[in-house]
């Protein structure tokens, strides 16, 4: 995680486009969803003095009929996706990095991770950089 600060945002429609409730720091608005981020930056750049890229904004639009139950779904199932790719690349480098100890060549890693040998490469290599072991293999 980085130590940048987050602005947490609710979007909230109205007939002239989204009213914008910035969590500490006070409500402005955008005439599209697509312009919310910049307009936040702006008014907490403006309010902070702060430079606008100095900081995150994270905007949840309130959309009702039932659709913000599914966004908030949509975002969890999106970090839950990460994370369990991240835990593949992780099981990924650890199995390169022992069928790589147990003598299997490049290209029977390839075979048995169902990816190139370029890509075994690159799993020993950064298996390396954490403390692995032996030269390249593929």
């Amino acid at each position: 995680m980085t130590g940048r600060k987050t602005y947490e945002v609710v979007a909230k429609r109205w007939k002239r486009g989204w009213e914008l409730h910035i969590a500490g720091a006070g409500v402005t608005q955008s005439r599209t969803l697509l312009d919310a981020e910049g307009m936040v930056r702006d008014y907490v750049a403006a309010l902070t003095e702060a430079h606008p890229d100095s900081f995150d904004v994270v905007i949840t639009p309130e959309i009702g009929a039932g659709a913000d139950g599914e966004i908030l779904d949509l975002r969890e199932a999106d970090r839950e996706a990460e994370a369990a790719r991240e835990r593949a690349a992780a099981l990924r480098r650890n199995l390169a990095r022992r069928l790589d100890s147990l003598g299997l060549s490049g290209r029977e890693i390839a075979s048995v991770l169902h990816v190139s040998p370029q890509r075994v490469s690159q799993l020993l290599d950064r298996a390396r950089e954490r403390g692995g072991r032996r030269g390249a293999t593929s």
